[in-house]
């Protein structure tokens, strides 16, 4: 098009050029060997113009006559090359479909037409037919041919990487891919490889350098460098810690200025602040990360900071955490560990339930477990919210490709990956039943805790009774209590149906005098009397035909529960004393213990106080089933 304009814009300044001549007409008189020549003005410019192209059209010709030979040459050179470039990408694309043939018949064609000299792409070919052929030390010598070519030398030192990779030559493929990455950084397959590599030996310097040498060249994304440079600069500063703190703050300072949110950053940089002595300063690194995303670890760290504090203090610190976050889990869990060491337990109870209603997860109910050993140290209870914790889900941890650690490191012990690491629940961690609603799944759980230490006794005296279970009780109670609770369909534990201890209470003490009785019989001599022998089964029938409504065999009520038999819900004295068998006035624990046995009462368990062990629609006659006690 331009061309076009330009040969139009020549012939209209040409045309323009003789309009003007024409205009002004004139001759132009030319005197030469006494002749005398004249024209008009315009012929003669016109006559000019057409000599001026017959010496061109004749200087063509002589040098067309001049150079043939060596055009001619130069013709049918083109046309061989031509064929050869024609030869080797036909031969590259059989090479990569796989067709050896085709590709051995395109080389040795390419190395008719063409000189390797002239043409290193004869090389290429030559390689990949020997990978295909699958004769790996010609490929290899052919690939270190390239290396030395500045023209192949980055295809060749790609196919010796590859090559070593291949056998598992971890070393030499590292010096393959610096020698790629020092010629040329903007090979990111190069810059990759070495960076992982330095990454892995310490060498943070090196790594840092060729990242932005990668930033420089654009051959990375700017917030990929961003991410991977922070990542860098907290594994220097982790470094520094222990010899150049000033050095480390400075790292990781810089880390979270690419990475505002970046926890491991500013847990090293507040483990700097505080080797230097600087408290003030260490919280603030702490708080602005934890206002981000509250993190275990960074709390952890905040309210330890200060190794002389009390429990106490850490407690305020805790707090202080939770108030810049509240109505997380994270802070709600922050603060129960810190009243649990203070020994404030109903303040932790309360945080650890309220982070488990948000979050029901494996750490929480373990926190539980915690609290009831420590407060009430009673083991049902404790194994109750470990079988919680073994149904719940797992808690987050630092996981790359599937390794799981307390701690983050910059790259992937596997794989080498760098900022590999990640915060979350570990893949494959054994987890029980999917359950919607973790406020409702927390309240059965609360509604099946068992009671501290059974049924609570009166504060006089401990309970002489233990709760009564039936068979199938006992056995649900027992799978209750194993280390893992499952009910019947495998959800949640079930808890054991108890049967009325007001109820029941009568007839179990009567079957245990019973029994109590048959043992201290048979514990007699042999030479007892005939007339104890004829009263031992009066005894047994008397005790075994006892009513339900605490009166004796001959139908008065015993000492003061006539009281409680004639007005149970008014009556004063407590249910122990309906049950319990008179003692002597001043009897030490012995024989108290040794009445008790007789009796068939237990000391791990009880009535309650104010159950006076009388229902109004009990039977008088003992259900037949057999009762046992549950400890």
């Amino acid at each position: 098009m331009i061309r076009l304009l330009i040969f139009a814009l020549v012939v209209l300044a040409f045309a323009l050029g003789f309009s003007w001549f024409a205009d002004r007409p004139g001759e132009l008189t030319l005197t030469w060997q006494g002749q005398l020549f004249q024209t008009p003005l315009t012929t003669a410019l016109a006559l000019l113009i057409a000599l001026i192209f017959v010496v061109m059209v004749v200087w063509w010709l002589v040098s067309a006559l001049w150079t043939s030979p060596n055009s001619v040459r130069r013709y049918f050179r083109a046309r061989k090359r031509d064929r050869g470039y024609q030869a080797i990408s036909t031969g590259l694309i059989a090479a990569g479909s796989g067709n050896l043939v085709m590709a051995r018949k395109m080389s040795t064609r390419a190395h008719a037409l063409l000189s390797v000299d002239q043409e290193p792409l004869i090389h290429v070919l030559d390689a990949q037919v020997a990978l295909i052929e699958g004769n790996h030390d010609k490929a290899r010598r052919l690939f270190e041919t390239m290396a030395e070519d500045p023209e192949t030398q980055e295809l060749g030192l790609r196919g010796l990487y590859l090559e070593a990779k291949r056998v598992g030559a971890e070393e030499a493929a590292q010096q393959y891919a610096e020698r790629a990455a020092d010629k040329a950084p903007y090979l990111a397959w190069a810059a990759k490889a070495t960076l992982e590599a330095r990454t892995r030996q310490g060498r943070w310097d090196d790594a840092i350098r060729l990242l932005d040498q990668q930033r420089s060249a654009r051959v990375t994304d700017k917030q990929d460098s961003a991410r991977l440079k922070s990542v860098l600069l907290t594994a220097r500063a982790e470094s520094k810690l222990d010899t150049d703190t000033k050095g480390a703050a400075a790292d990781a300072l810089q880390a979270l200025k690419l990475r505002d949110d970046f926890h491991p950053a500013a847990i090293i940089a507040a483990k700097a602040y505080l080797a230097q002595g600087n408290l003030r300063k260490s919280a603030g690194v702490l708080e602005m990360v934890w206002k981000k995303e509250p993190h275990p670890q960074t709390g952890a760290l905040y309210v330890r900071a200060r190794g002389g504090d009390t429990a106490v203090d850490r407690l305020k610190r805790a707090e202080k955490l939770e108030g810049l976050k509240p109505n997380n889990p994270v802070s709600l869990m922050v603060v129960a560990r810190a009243a649990l060491d203070a020994r404030e337990f109903d303040k932790a109870r309360t945080k650890a339930e309220a982070a488990a209603r948000m979050q029901p997860r494996e750490s929480a109910f373990l926190l539980l477990a915690d609290i009831e050993e420590a407060e009430t140290g009673d083991q049902g209870r404790v194994r109750h919210w470990m079988a919680q914790a073994l149904r719940a889900e797992r808690d987050p941890t630092w996981v790359a490709d599937g390794l799981v650690s307390e701690y983050w490191r910059p790259f992937s012990p596997a794989t080498g990956k760098i900022d590999a690491f990640e915060w979350k629940v570990p893949y494959g961690a054994i987890e029980g039943p999917v359950e919607e609603g973790s406020a409702t799944r927390l309240d059965e759980a609360l509604k099946s805790l068992p009671p501290v230490g059974g049924a609570k006794a009166d504060d006089d005296k401990p309970a002489d009774d233990a709760p009564v279970f039936d068979d199938a009780a006992e056995a649900e109670a027992e799978a209750m209590t194993s280390d893992a609770p499952k009910g019947p369909t495998g959800d949640k534990p079930e808890a054991p149906t108890v049967i009325d201890a007001a109820a029941a209470a009568p007839a179990a003490v009567a079957e245990a005098a019973h029994i109590a009785e048959t043992e201290e019989n048979d514990a007699r001599s042999p030479a007892r009397s005939e007339e104890e022998a004829r009263e031992q089964p009066e005894a047994s029938e008397t005790a075994r035909e006892a009513p339900a409504d605490g009166i004796e065999a001959n139908g008065e009520p015993v000492g003061d529960r006539k009281a409680a038999h004639a007005d149970p819900v008014s009556a004063d004295k407590p249910a122990e004393d309906a049950y319990a068998p008179p003692r002597p006035a001043e009897s030490g624990p012995e024989e108290e213990e040794e009445a008790d046995r007789k009796a068939g009462l237990s000391p791990f368990g009880g009535r309650t106080p104010d159950d006076p062990g009388i229902d109004d629609g009990e039977d008088d006659d003992p259900p037949p089933a057999k009762k046992r006690r549950f400890f």
